[in-house]
Protein backbone atom coordinates (compact mmCIF):
# COMPACT_ATOMS: atom_id res chain seq x y z
CA UNK A 1 0.00 0.00 0.00
CA UNK A 2 0.91 3.44 -0.80
CA UNK A 3 2.02 6.00 1.59
CA UNK A 4 0.02 8.53 1.19
CA UNK A 5 -3.15 6.01 0.99
CA UNK A 6 -1.77 4.96 4.60
CA UNK A 7 -1.98 8.53 5.31
CA UNK A 8 -5.78 8.97 4.14
CA UNK A 9 -6.78 5.66 5.93
CA UNK A 10 -5.55 6.63 9.49
CA UNK A 11 -6.52 10.23 8.44
CA UNK A 12 -10.31 8.96 8.18
CA UNK A 13 -9.66 6.53 11.10
CA UNK A 14 -8.63 9.69 13.28
CA UNK A 15 -11.87 11.59 12.10
CA UNK A 16 -13.87 9.30 13.18
CA UNK A 17 -12.46 8.44 16.68
CA UNK A 18 -12.33 12.35 17.26
CA UNK A 19 -16.11 12.51 16.44
CA UNK A 20 -16.90 9.23 18.26
CA UNK A 21 -14.95 10.77 20.93
CA UNK A 22 -17.07 14.18 20.92
CA UNK A 23 -20.25 12.47 21.09
CA UNK A 24 -19.72 10.55 24.10
CA UNK A 25 -18.16 12.58 26.07
CA UNK A 26 -21.88 14.67 25.85
CA UNK A 27 -23.24 11.43 26.68
CA UNK A 28 -21.46 10.99 29.61
CA UNK A 29 -20.85 14.28 31.25
CA UNK A 30 -22.38 14.88 34.12
CA UNK A 31 -24.51 17.56 34.53
CA UNK A 32 -24.80 19.56 37.31
CA UNK A 33 -28.32 19.39 39.81
CA UNK A 34 -29.26 22.83 40.94
CA UNK A 35 -29.30 22.67 44.85
CA UNK A 36 -31.98 23.89 47.55
CA UNK A 37 -29.95 24.64 50.67
CA UNK A 38 -32.09 25.09 53.60
CA UNK A 39 -31.24 27.01 56.82
CA UNK A 40 -32.39 27.37 59.81
CA UNK A 41 -33.33 25.83 63.71
CA UNK A 42 -34.55 22.72 64.86
CA UNK A 43 -37.92 23.44 63.54
CA UNK A 44 -36.78 22.89 60.27
CA UNK A 45 -34.30 20.00 60.91
CA UNK A 46 -34.24 17.76 64.06
CA UNK A 47 -32.78 14.13 64.81
CA UNK A 48 -34.47 14.24 68.22
CA UNK A 49 -37.38 11.98 67.00
CA UNK A 50 -40.49 11.78 67.36
CA UNK A 51 -40.10 15.70 66.42
CA UNK A 52 -39.21 16.38 62.82
CA UNK A 53 -38.39 19.61 60.89
CA UNK A 54 -40.27 20.75 57.59
CA UNK A 55 -36.73 20.86 56.14
CA UNK A 56 -36.55 16.97 56.37
CA UNK A 57 -39.78 16.45 54.37
CA UNK A 58 -39.58 18.97 51.89
CA UNK A 59 -37.91 16.58 49.72
CA UNK A 60 -41.50 14.60 49.40
CA UNK A 61 -42.70 17.52 47.41
CA UNK A 62 -39.60 18.49 44.91
CA UNK A 63 -38.36 16.52 41.76
CA UNK A 64 -34.95 15.62 43.06
CA UNK A 65 -34.34 13.85 39.68
CA UNK A 66 -33.70 17.49 39.07
CA UNK A 67 -32.70 19.78 42.40
CA UNK A 68 -30.54 18.31 45.04
CA UNK A 69 -31.88 19.44 48.77
CA UNK A 70 -29.17 20.38 51.12
CA UNK A 71 -31.03 20.93 54.60
CA UNK A 72 -28.33 22.80 56.95
CA UNK A 73 -30.56 23.42 59.91
CA UNK A 74 -29.40 22.77 62.68
CA UNK A 75 -31.58 22.32 66.59
CA UNK A 76 -31.02 24.76 68.66
CA UNK A 77 -29.29 27.78 66.61
CA UNK A 78 -30.32 30.94 66.13
CA UNK A 79 -29.12 33.52 63.59
CA UNK A 80 -25.77 34.49 65.38
CA UNK A 81 -24.85 31.42 66.36
CA UNK A 82 -25.93 29.24 63.01
CA UNK A 83 -23.20 31.89 61.82
CA UNK A 84 -20.57 32.04 64.87
CA UNK A 85 -20.19 28.02 64.34
CA UNK A 86 -19.20 28.29 61.15
CA UNK A 87 -22.13 26.25 59.66
CA UNK A 88 -22.94 29.59 57.19
CA UNK A 89 -19.28 29.18 56.09
CA UNK A 90 -19.95 25.71 55.15
CA UNK A 91 -22.96 26.98 52.94
CA UNK A 92 -20.96 29.59 51.19
CA UNK A 93 -17.98 27.10 50.16
CA UNK A 94 -20.46 25.29 48.32
CA UNK A 95 -23.50 27.19 47.72
CA UNK A 96 -23.29 28.14 43.47
CA UNK A 97 -24.89 30.30 41.19
CA UNK A 98 -28.05 29.07 40.29
CA UNK A 99 -28.83 27.42 43.41
CA UNK A 100 -31.49 28.27 46.27
CA UNK A 101 -31.24 29.25 49.80
CA UNK A 102 -34.53 29.26 52.15
CA UNK A 103 -33.92 30.60 55.36
CA UNK A 104 -35.93 30.39 58.75
CA UNK A 105 -35.00 31.41 61.68
CA UNK A 106 -36.38 33.09 64.73
CA UNK A 107 -37.52 30.57 67.72
CA UNK A 108 -33.93 31.21 69.41
CA UNK A 109 -33.50 34.98 68.96
CA UNK A 110 -35.62 35.68 71.93
CA UNK A 111 -33.37 36.57 74.75
CA UNK A 112 -31.09 39.39 75.72
CA UNK A 113 -27.67 39.02 74.09
CA UNK A 114 -25.26 38.76 76.96
CA UNK A 115 -22.37 35.93 78.26
CA UNK A 116 -24.45 33.63 79.88
CA UNK A 117 -25.90 30.22 78.31
CA UNK A 118 -29.52 31.63 77.87
CA UNK A 119 -28.09 35.11 75.99
CA UNK A 120 -25.90 33.33 74.01
CA UNK A 121 -28.42 32.86 71.28
CA UNK A 122 -29.89 36.17 71.78
CA UNK A 123 -29.90 39.08 68.79
CA UNK A 124 -31.03 42.63 69.56
CA UNK A 125 -35.06 43.04 68.36
CA UNK A 126 -35.41 44.77 65.00
CA UNK A 127 -34.11 45.24 61.73
CA UNK A 128 -31.22 48.30 62.31
CA UNK A 129 -27.51 48.32 62.18
CA UNK A 130 -27.05 48.59 65.92
CA UNK A 131 -24.97 46.28 67.88
CA UNK A 132 -23.76 45.35 71.23
CA UNK A 133 -20.36 44.45 72.09
CA UNK A 134 -19.84 41.21 74.49
CA UNK A 135 -16.43 40.48 76.15
CA UNK A 136 -16.10 36.47 76.83
CA UNK A 137 -14.06 35.28 79.53
CA UNK A 138 -11.68 34.36 77.61
CA UNK A 139 -10.81 37.78 76.27
CA UNK A 140 -12.88 37.54 73.10
CA UNK A 141 -14.94 40.58 72.47
CA UNK A 142 -18.23 39.46 69.99
CA UNK A 143 -20.53 42.62 68.34
CA UNK A 144 -23.59 40.90 68.30
CA UNK A 145 -26.42 42.59 65.46
CA UNK A 146 -30.26 42.61 64.74
CA UNK A 147 -32.15 39.48 63.65
CA UNK A 148 -32.22 41.68 60.36
CA UNK A 149 -29.03 42.43 60.04
CA UNK A 150 -28.29 38.65 60.27
CA UNK A 151 -30.50 37.91 57.61
CA UNK A 152 -29.24 40.38 55.03
CA UNK A 153 -25.91 39.29 55.73
CA UNK A 154 -27.25 35.67 54.79
CA UNK A 155 -29.48 36.94 51.77
CA UNK A 156 -26.81 39.30 50.26
CA UNK A 157 -23.55 36.61 50.56
CA UNK A 158 -25.92 34.50 48.91
CA UNK A 159 -26.82 36.59 45.95
CA UNK A 160 -22.98 37.43 45.78
CA UNK A 161 -22.59 33.64 44.81
CA UNK A 162 -25.12 33.75 41.98
CA UNK A 163 -27.79 31.92 44.12
CA UNK A 164 -31.24 33.33 45.04
CA UNK A 165 -32.18 33.70 48.63
CA UNK A 166 -35.81 33.12 49.76
CA UNK A 167 -36.80 34.43 53.34
CA UNK A 168 -39.55 32.73 55.71
CA UNK A 169 -41.35 33.34 58.43
CA UNK A 170 -40.85 31.32 61.22
CA UNK A 171 -43.67 28.65 61.80
CA UNK A 172 -46.15 29.03 64.26
CA UNK A 173 -46.16 27.60 68.07
CA UNK A 174 -48.84 25.35 69.48
CA UNK A 175 -50.22 28.43 71.85
CA UNK A 176 -53.70 29.47 71.16
CA UNK A 177 -56.03 32.02 72.35
CA UNK A 178 -59.66 32.19 72.22
CA UNK A 179 -59.48 29.82 69.30
CA UNK A 180 -56.98 31.45 67.22
CA UNK A 181 -53.54 30.33 67.29
CA UNK A 182 -50.22 33.07 68.39
CA UNK A 183 -48.95 34.67 65.02
CA UNK A 184 -45.62 36.34 64.61
CA UNK A 185 -46.70 39.45 62.24
CA UNK A 186 -45.62 41.49 65.40
CA UNK A 187 -42.21 40.79 65.99
CA UNK A 188 -39.71 38.47 63.78
CA UNK A 189 -42.33 37.32 61.24
CA UNK A 190 -43.05 41.29 60.88
CA UNK A 191 -39.15 42.13 60.50
CA UNK A 192 -38.55 38.92 58.12
CA UNK A 193 -40.89 40.34 55.78
CA UNK A 194 -39.10 44.08 56.16
CA UNK A 195 -35.82 42.53 55.14
CA UNK A 196 -36.97 40.51 52.24
CA UNK A 197 -38.94 43.90 50.69
CA UNK A 198 -35.90 46.12 51.72
CA UNK A 199 -33.67 43.11 49.78
CA UNK A 200 -35.88 42.44 46.83
CA UNK A 201 -35.97 39.17 47.46
CA UNK A 202 -38.76 36.93 47.96
CA UNK A 203 -40.58 35.81 51.20
CA UNK A 204 -42.90 33.24 52.05
CA UNK A 205 -44.85 34.42 55.32
CA UNK A 206 -44.50 30.07 56.50
CA UNK A 207 -45.95 31.40 59.76
CA UNK A 208 -49.45 33.23 58.09
CA UNK A 209 -50.17 30.32 56.03
CA UNK A 210 -49.51 27.50 58.46
CA UNK A 211 -51.53 29.45 61.45
CA UNK A 212 -54.53 29.68 58.51
CA UNK A 213 -54.25 26.00 58.90
CA UNK A 214 -54.11 25.75 62.73
CA UNK A 215 -57.07 27.90 62.85
CA UNK A 216 -58.95 25.82 60.56
CA UNK A 217 -57.65 22.51 62.33
CA UNK A 218 -58.44 23.49 65.56
CA UNK A 219 -56.32 23.37 68.93
CA UNK A 220 -57.80 19.46 69.59
CA UNK A 221 -56.11 18.55 65.61
CA UNK A 222 -52.81 20.79 66.34
CA UNK A 223 -51.95 19.30 69.26
CA UNK A 224 -51.58 16.42 67.83
CA UNK A 225 -48.65 17.76 65.90
CA UNK A 226 -46.76 18.32 68.92
CA UNK A 227 -45.26 15.40 70.81
CA UNK A 228 -43.68 16.91 73.66
CA UNK A 229 -43.62 20.50 73.62
CA UNK A 230 -45.50 23.91 71.89
CA UNK A 231 -42.40 24.44 69.78
CA UNK A 232 -41.74 20.76 67.68
CA UNK A 233 -43.84 19.29 65.41
CA UNK A 234 -43.75 15.06 64.83
CA UNK A 235 -43.61 14.05 61.06
CA UNK A 236 -47.05 14.91 60.26
CA UNK A 237 -46.92 18.22 61.06
CA UNK A 238 -43.42 18.30 59.85
CA UNK A 239 -45.25 17.57 56.33
CA UNK A 240 -48.11 20.45 56.92
CA UNK A 241 -45.16 22.93 57.42
CA UNK A 242 -43.66 21.72 53.83
CA UNK A 243 -46.72 21.50 52.40
CA UNK A 244 -46.74 25.73 53.73
CA UNK A 245 -43.46 26.17 52.31
CA UNK A 246 -44.50 25.32 48.75
CA UNK A 247 -47.74 26.65 48.42
CA UNK A 248 -45.65 30.13 49.80
CA UNK A 249 -43.49 29.02 47.00
CA UNK A 250 -46.35 28.88 44.29
CA UNK A 251 -47.45 32.24 44.95
CA UNK A 252 -43.80 33.35 44.17
CA UNK A 253 -43.78 35.88 40.97
CA UNK A 254 -41.12 34.46 38.25
CA UNK A 255 -39.41 31.87 41.17
CA UNK A 256 -37.63 29.12 38.90
CA UNK A 257 -37.70 27.33 41.80
CA UNK A 258 -41.54 26.52 41.14
CA UNK A 259 -40.12 24.26 38.18
CA UNK A 260 -38.55 21.77 39.97
CA UNK A 261 -42.21 20.79 42.31
CA UNK A 262 -43.46 17.86 41.45
CA UNK A 263 -46.79 19.23 41.74
CA UNK A 264 -46.84 23.12 40.02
Amino acid sequence: MKLIDLVKRYSFVAKILAVFLLITSFVIMKVEKPTLYIIGDSTVRNNNRPQCGWGEMIGELFDTAQISISNQAMAGRSTRTFIKEGRWDKVMSTIKPGDYLIMQFGHNEGSRPDTSKQGYRGVLRGTGEDSVQLTWKDGTIETVHSYGWYLRKFVREAKSKGAVPIICSMIPRKEFADGKVKRADKDFGKWAKEVAESEGVYFVDLNAITADKYDAMGEEAVTKFFPGDHTHTNVDGARVNAASVVEGIMKLTDCGLVKFLLNK
